[in-house]
């Protein structure tokens, strides 16, 4: 008789670039294989729930197609022609060419380039250990947060916010600028109890119809990049009204009598010429949250992806500082708890080696780097040496012709530490196999709520695959890199750094099944005790050029940021017209960013590239459902099929993306059309803020 398989579910948490970082239950099947994936109920925000795509994660471990040999580059780069090689010699074969890229041109030569394939604090930073020690290059990752951040640390001064575990005790929730049903599912977990519990009203301000609008009590759609527009109009009529907390204001804002003068002329009529919206859309939304003093504020990263999402984040944010919403539970605002675990990172990261005077890198602008930009090389030496993980740019990064062109140069070596030969990996000279997140060892935190988590080792990988740190401290020994993080195992550094950081040890959280949770008190969530800048005030006026997150300075029109809320449309990407539709390229459910797109059902269930466009749109241009078209802008040009939709403002496209490039018939993928150019105050990248012109493809 065949033996019956032995399944344990043991504990994980979920690695990927998601603020939801899902405390999971794992199917492990005779300690070698995993079947089905659960959210974990213990975990009081995954609550049980994962998405979809994580829960079928055995068709990414399991995939025939994973990389499990390294290999090295056997014709033209881009072509896919690979020879496998042994580990020894992959290695040695990089740590050469790194070498030879610090004797020719210096250190910064040599770029490490990483960004959130996982979240792990060991395995996504260990990279910049490497960095420090050797004194290559620094980046600065703009690609994500940096807009959004810049916004909501501009007024809170700390990135932190309510306790997202609070949405169950509102009385209205606003969900702007991101689409949890596709993107974080357990939002909408707590959102539910909320409606359930409490009849709590759901808002939602979005750009499309998309699934987390369907489900609105209130949804708002409005036109791209006009977000503040709507928040100062709100305003105004929490201020023209009586719905202003003005004891409130008094004590804890900086400049509330300014902010009331500058909203006077900025009410809903206003707003509504430049938003889409109606007037009296505007002035339900301002009644009900108005006088809902539990009103929640769940900001998204939609805010980062538009040249003025800082100042429409900050503008949004400022509406609970006006009715006070944060002295009561389930109210205030919350787009990422990054900040509260002051976590201790020097031995993972290098940080005791690192010197300032290296220059930095935009991470967003690496088509510009590897074209020879000399603003984008910040007037040092030619990048002429790469060393990739957890990120795939070639797919990922805008301006991606550019990006193509710089990967193709015959003098720049490039290594690829990858789990799947992605557009990025078929561009390099070296690739090596990498584990996956249930192979090796983690540590996590989220900024989606407020856990420490543990993402332990439950599986052996396929013989070949490599950890990022095990190829990290082996670079670092032959390229000459002393640090004493090398030498330690993933356990010991994560150890190290909960006992650095004040937060326990391994044991300890082993103890706790892997889960610390980190919540601040409630008066300093809500900022009661004060917010975080010097006077302990919010502020309505931002120093742009000071806000306290990571940066190296300002960029783009920095200098034009409006000092209070305002709709400031100066730095968008307008139409023409030679390109009069603004296309926003939104996360697809079933994908996130380039990961999934490798899974059989995930694919299955996108199906292929779409654009959406309005019905009207399309008569006007002769295009009908399905039918091919072409996008194109300065930067370039994309076909993929059109598919209508009447959730649109007119105008408007929206991309659902992001798919391989060779997804496209033309094998150029969507971010052919985004540009790389730094928006204010500290740069990021404006993946739904492109104007492009469309066309039906003829024949």
């Amino acid at each position: 008789m065949t033996a019956q398989a032995r399944i344990e579910r043991r504990a994980s948490t979920c690695p990927h670039d998601c603020p939801s970082v899902c405390a999971l239950d794992v199917e492990v099947i005779d300690g070698a294989a995993i079947g089905r994936v659960r959210g974990a109920a213990r975990h009081s925000y995954t609550a049980g729930v994962v998405c979809a795509k994580v829960a079928r994660y055995a068709e990414r471990v399991h995939h025939p197609d994973r990389l499990t040999r390294p290999m090295i580059r056997t014709g033209p780069k881009g072509s896919g022609s690979f020879a496998p090689i042994s580990w020894d010699e992959a290695l040695d074969r990089t740590a050469e060419a790194f070498l030879g890229a610090e004797a020719a041109h210096g250190p910064e030569a040599v770029w490490p380039y990483y960004y959130a394939g996982t979240m792990g604090l060991v395995m996504r930073d260990g990279i910049n250990r490497l960095r420090h020690a050797k004194g290559y290059s620094g980046q600065h990752s703009t690609i994500c947060t940096t807009l959004a951040w810049s916004g909501f640390v501009a007024g809170t001064g700390r990135l932190a916010g309510s306790d997202p575990r609070e949405m169950a005790e509102s009385d209205c929730i606003v969900i702007w600028g991101t689409n949890p049903v596709h993107t974080q599912v357990n939002v909408m977990t707590h959102v539910q109890a909320a409606r359930r519990n409490r009849g709590a009203t759901l808002v939602v301000v979005d750009i499309y119809d998309n699934p987390t609008m369907r489900q609105a009590d209130m949804a708002l759609l409005v036109r791209p990049g006009t977000d503040a527009a709507l928040a100062c109009a709100v305003m105004h009529v929490l201020f023209r009204d009586g719905h202003a907390d003005r004891d409130y204001l008094a004590r804890y804002t900086d400049c509330p009598a300014a902010l009331e003068a500058h909203l006077r002329p900025r009410g809903p009529d206003w707003a509504a010429a430049i938003t889409g919206l109606t007037v009296a859309e505007i002035e339900a939304f301002a009644r009900l949250v108005g006088a809902t003093k539990r009103s929640f504020f769940r900001l998204g990263y939609g805010f980062s992806r538009s040249r003025n999402g800082a100042v429409s984040m900050h503008a949004a944010l400022s509406i609970p500082a006006v009715t006070g919403a944060w002295q009561h539970p389930g109210g205030g605002a919350f787009h990422s708890n990054s900040g509260v675990y002051g976590l201790d990172k020097t031995l993972i990261e290098g940080l005791d080696a690192r010197d300032p005077r290296v220059r930095v890198l935009d991470q967003s602008q690496i088509g510009r780097v590897l074209c020879g930009d000399a603003e984008a090389l910040r007037g040092g030496p030619p990048v002429t040496a790469l060393l990739v993980q957890n990120t795939n740019p070639v797919s990922v990064a805008p301006e991606q012709e550019a990006v193509k062109r710089g990967f193709a140069r015959d003098d720049l070596f490039v290594c690829v530490h990858e789990q799947f030969l992605t557009e990025t990996a078929r561009m390099a000279d070296i690739v090596l196999p990498a584990t996956m997140f249930l192979e090796h060892d983690d540590l996590y935190t989220s900024g989606g709520h407020q856990h420490i988590q543990l993402g332990p080792r439950l599986i052996a990988p396929p013989e070949g695959c490599r950890s990022n740190h095990e190829v990290v401290a082996a670079l670092a020994a032959r390229v000459g890199a002393a640090h004493p993080g090398f030498a330690l195992s993933p356990r010991d550094l994560i150890d190290a750094t909960l006992r650095a950081s004040g937060r326990g040890s391994l044991a300890e959280l082993e103890a706790a099944g892997g889960i610390l949770d980190a919540q601040p008190p409630f008066a300093r969530a809500h900022y009661l005790d004060g917010f975080g800048h010097p006077d302990g005030r919010f502020r309505f006026r931002p120093d742009w050029g000071a806000v306290p997150i990571g940066h190296d300075g300002p960029r783009g029109p920095a200098a034009d940021l409006p000092a209070l809320p305002d709709h400031w449309e100066a730095p968008l990407r307008t139409a023409t017209p030679a390109h009069p539709f603004r296309l926003a390229t939104s996360p697809a459910r079933n994908f996130l960013n380039s990961t999934f797109t490798e899974t059989p059902t995930s694919r299955a269930k996108e199906r292929h590239p779409t654009v959406m466009i309005h019905p009207e749109d399309a008569a006007a241009h002769g295009i009908g459902e399905g039918t091919w078209v072409r996008l194109s802008n300065e930067l370039g040009a994309v076909t993929l099929r059109a598919t209508l939709c009447p959730g649109l403002r007119r105008g408007v496209l929206i991309a659902e993306s992001i798919w391989p490039n060779d997804a496209y018939p033309d094998g150029r993928g969507i971010n052919t059309l985004t540009g790389a150019d730094a928006p204010a105050p500290f740069g990021g990248a404006a993946f739904h803020d492109n104007h492009v012109a469309i066309a039906p493809v003829a024949g």
